[in-house]
């Protein structure tokens, strides 16, 4: 093949979103490879990571295209985001938890369901939640909704927080049972349950990369694979794995979460959406009641959050309330932000370039240099970093400092690269993505090849 012919192939693929998503990936892990090898991380710690790497560009994947769904599509302004993460985590600990009489006396005890079962009712709590706070709060609009989500999860936070629900009784037997056949079965003999008060839950129930593996009957597997890692890494391999593999797992979470999404955005119930977040009033006299088609599209994306919380936090030793502080509430926007609202390319690609750039960056920035060089002992404070240099001009205990305040500086990065989004490119990575008017071609016969224009939502060319 030409080198001209290459490059039209290569153009052509990353005009396409697979090719587009492929290429952006393959960028993001071959710069935290090569640096790793570069600055000379052992095998452990590389595979560390790229696990956390993994990881959080899958939780902020989910996350952005959840949001997506209510800002990108229907224009609700949510920052609630963290509220409905936490009472899917929190319902499903409690659920999952073994009653505190085989958990240990001085736990919160649980009801002992499989995890399966009690991720699906975490998410069912989620999305019944954002059902209660949708009906009221979707008859305001803007800022108006933004300061009622936000003020329901900080409400949700601190209910958590609250030692009126560290622990309750749980009056009576619980008996589930379809067809004659009791399918599980509590009696709490004054056992407690609850949420742990500002203490926060120990999650003592079974891994959930283990109900993961078991479900897809891949267990056996798995295990292979720990052993043959042990060659490189012989000193305790399987955490290292089972970070390594749970962040692959989410990645295919991902790719569900997008289908989903894709398939909504192109049913005549995502254009309604859409007609929805251009002009609720136009869409309204068409005959559509809007307030229902919004009610749904919020109950979807609260269910979605509530599960990314779920898969984020369950496979912790522990949750505390401070989890949940609205900070992740705007990551998530700001991961939106980069993309692109309204794109689902543009999420994913925005969750991973977050991830990796703004919030695993510095971070990780950090372990290059000191894996490079041995830092000393550095000042206490900001005046103690600066006094050396208007003293002796001497650059090194600043460095050191702001080195070691490197998560501090993150959010400050953080607030830079989102006013200049803001300003410079607030349409996100994709750029304006103009969307089709209707499933079916609607390109004039006489001009209609498959290459020619073919009409679109705003009056202008497809991409």
């Amino acid at each position: 093949m030409s080198p001209s012919g290459f490059r039209s192939r290569a153009s052509d693929l990353l005009n396409r979103d697979p090719g587009l998503v492929l290429a952006v990936f393959g960028g993001i892990y071959l710069a935290y490879i090569l640096a790793g090898l570069v600055f000379g991380f052992s095998v452990r710690g590389h595979m560390n990571s790229i696990a956390n790497l993994t990881f959080y560009v899958a939780v902020f994947g989910m996350l952005a295209l959840a949001l997506n769904l209510h800002w990108g599509y229907t224009g609700l302004f949510n920052i609630g985001v963290v509220g409905f993460m936490g009472i899917g985590v929190y319902v499903t600990a409690v659920l999952a938890k073994p009653p505190a009489a085989q958990g240990g006396a001085a736990q919160v005890g649980g009801f002992g369901l499989p995890l399966g079962i009690a991720a699906i009712g975490g998410v069912l709590v989620a999305a019944a939640v954002g059902l209660v706070v949708a009906l009221p709060a979707l008859r305001l609009r803007a800022d108006y909704l933004a300061i009622v989500t936000i003020a329901f999860s900080e409400i949700i936070r601190f209910t958590f927080m609250s030692d009126t629900f560290q622990s309750f009784d749980v009056p009576g037997t619980v008996d589930i049972a379809v067809g004659g056949v009791t399918l599980f079965s509590y009696d709490p003999a004054a056992e407690m349950v609850g949420f742990g008060g500002g203490g926060g839950l120990i999650l003592n129930y079974v891994d959930p990369l283990e109900a993961i593996l078991r479900t897809l009957f891949l267990w056996d597997p798995y295990l292979g694979l720990v052993d043959a890692v042990s060659v490189v890494i012989p000193s305790n391999p399987k955490p290292v794995v089972d970070g390594f593999v749970y962040g692959l797992v989410l990645l295919g979470v991902v790719a569900l979460y997008y289908w989903l999404l894709s398939r909504t955005g192109e049913s005549p119930f995502g254009r309604v959406l859409k007609a929805i977040r251009e002009d609720e009033d136009v869409a309204n006299s068409l005959g559509k009641d809007t307030s229902r088609f919004k009610l749904k599209s919020f109950v979807l994306g609260c269910a979605l959050m509530g599960f990314a919380g779920i898969l984020w936090y369950a496979g912790r030793g522990s949750i505390t309330p401070p989890s949940f502080r609205p900070n992740i509430t705007f990551y998530v926007w700001i991961a939106l932000i980069i993309g692109g609202a309204g794109s689902n390319t543009g999420s994913v690609l925005g969750g991973a370039v977050f991830a990796a750039l703004l919030y695993e960056g510095p971070r990780y920035f950090k372990n290059l240099v000191q894996a490079a060089v041995d830092i000393p002992d550095g000042p206490g404070s900001f005046g103690q970093a600066m006094a050396p240099i208007g003293a002796s001009l001497d650059p090194v205990p600043f460095l050191v400092y702001t080195l070691n305040s490197i998560g501090q500086l993150r959010l400050v990065i953080m607030g830079l690269v989102l006013i200049w989004l803001m300003h410079n490119r607030p349409e996100g990575m994709l750029g304006h993505r103009k969307e089709t008017a209707a499933s079916v071609d609607l390109s004039r016969p006489d001009r209609g090849g498959p290459d020619e224009d073919v009409a679109a939502a705003d009056g202008g060319e497809t991409r």
